[in-house]
């Protein structure tokens, strides 16, 4: 496998948490170095009707690692007939994350998501850092490389029981503003939206940055 293919790296994902809603948005370049080794790159994902998760570090390590949660949660259904909690998801990747990043391995295994969704209890955001720990989050959280700009704008910006339209605004804001001023950061964004209806994307916008004379 090239080395560009092992470490596309270098992201910004936000979380906001809404009045019956989550909101999830990452940019769409991935890095290997200073090569932007794809710029059309998918960072969230559904792993269930009513669960999706943003992802950071590693992408070979993060994809791995969503497809064992993924199955897991399919396989659950089908020998239950119920639905996971949101809890149990974020505990299931977590778990999945504290063994990933303690293998021997030649490459890093550095992987960070955040978890969104809804249950029969509510809606939830989860922090899965890359050590394994998980923290429940009650507003907002961000991750990547860009994440201190997108920290600058929720910051400023945030209120509690923000509408979906004014979550989704928010989302844009920060991620743009990490695209303003994050080499790793670029090429567009994508935005997931988590309501009673389930996960669904709202937003997909490429940006284009050919030069035209």
């Amino acid at each position: 496998m090239k080395e560009e293919e092992q470490l596309k790296t270098g992201t910004t994902t936000v979380g906001i948490v809404g009045k019956d809603c989550i909101i999830l948005a990452a940019d769409k370049r991935a890095t290997a170095g200073f090569l932007i080794a794809d710029k059309k790159s998918e960072k969230i994902y559904k792993i269930t009707d009513n669960i999706a998760v943003t992802m950071a570090g590693t992408v070979s390590d993060a994809q791995l690692l969503l497809k064992y949660a993924e199955s897991e949660l399919r396989l659950k259904k089908i020998r239950t007939g119920l639905d996971c909690s949101v809890k149990e998801a974020a505990n299931l990747l977590a778990r999945f994350v504290y063994y990933n990043i303690r293998k021997m391995s030649m490459i890093p295994g550095i992987a960070h998501f955040v978890l969104g969704g809804k249950d029969s209890t509510g809606f939830y955001l989860y922090d899965i850092y890359a050590d394994g720990s998980i923290t429940l989050i009650d507003d907002y959280i961000s991750s990547g490389s860009g994440s201190v700009m997108a920290y600058g704008v929720l910051e400023t910006l945030f209120r509690k029981d923000t509408s979906l339209d004014e979550g989704v605004k928010l989302a844009v804001k920060c991620v743009n503003a990490a695209i303003q001023r994050d080499a790793a950061s670029g090429n567009g964004l994508d935005v997931v939206s988590i309501t009673s209806e389930g996960a669904k994307k709202i937003v997909e916008k490429q940006l284009d940055t050919t030069i035209k004379v």
